[in-house]
């Protein structure tokens, strides 16, 4: 019976551990080994209670930034500091972290299917579909799923919404800190927008530092701070509140957006 345990999404268990075994050996060395990940608060991922916590995180690809969280929460759980050194941490990973991800993202090939069946809650975008503007209701159960992932784990979201930097944060995540009261766990990400093309599957270029910083949970008053002083709050901690750009050149911004252009669908340049 136990191989067949499942958890409360009806995945099974015993499958699920092989899976982010697998992809875990063959992603291993695009953090360590192609390019090189810097991590910083491994402390603070072992300090965590084991459920009932939300990390909160800037974007970059669609796939790269999740699987290394994958790999930087897991080996932390087991003792490595600051470091995915030694693939051991992967032959019994923390089988309850789950992370918010676009359906029709999920639904675009078997890889992403796969790769769902390992963690993803897969939501309705309520401003976006099938790259058109959409504006729709937010689906209950779609708020439903990220409280049950919630009460049976860890949960990973991209409030942004989008891979595009300095984007506003979807107020949605707001909202459910408020109802479900998580801890919440900032984490700022930087260099897989240069090391990966924007699905985070293809190493496009080699020898980039990425960086990976967890930060302390927010003190949050859950009952007395408006939704607006919430949003402000993740912006400032994840690094996207638009008082960042101040300190950006415009060159440097302009050379940004640039690269972010060349990584869209319909780039055909070299």
């Amino acid at each position: 019976m136990g191989l067949f345990k499942e958890n409360p999404f009806g995945h099974i268990l015993f499958l699920k551990r092989w899976l982010i075994r697998v992809a875990g050996s063959i992603t291993h060395q695009r953090y360590k080994g192609f390019n090189t990940l810097e991590i910083e608060g491994s402390q603070i991922i072992r300090d965590l209670p084991e459920s009932n916590v939300l990390f909160v995180s800037n974007h970059q690809t669609y796939f790269a930034d999740v699987v290394a969280m994958f790999h930087v929460f897991n080996a932390s759980l087991k003792g490595r500091d600051d470091n995915i050194k030694n693939l051991g941490y992967l032959w019994n990973p923390k089988l309850n972290i789950y992370y918010v991800a676009a359906k029709e993202t999920m639904k675009q090939s078997l890889l992403a299917k796969i790769l769902a069946y390992a963690g993803s809650i897969s939501i309705e975008r309520t401003w976006r579909a099938d790259g058109k503007d959409v504006n729709r209701q937010v689906k209950f159960s779609d708020i439903s799923n990220i409280a049950m992932a919630l009460d049976d784990g860890w949960v990973i979201t991209f409030p942004q919404g989008t891979t595009t930097p300095w984007k506003p944060l979807r107020k949605g995540t707001a909202h459910i800190i408020k109802r479900y009261k998580p801890v919440v766990v900032p984490v700022v990400i930087d260099g897989f927008r240069r090391s990966f093309d924007k699905k985070g599957l293809r190493v496009k270029k080699k020898g980039i530092l990425q960086s990976m910083q967890i930060k302390p949970p927010l003190e949050i008053d859950y009952e007395n701070e408006s939704i607006d002083a919430i949003i402000e709050k993740l912006e400032y901690a994840i690094e996207q509140h638009p008082s960042f750009l101040k300190v950006i050149s415009k060159d440097e911004l302009a050379a940004y957006e640039a690269e972010h252009q060349k990584r869209r669908y319909s780039y055909k340049g070299d």
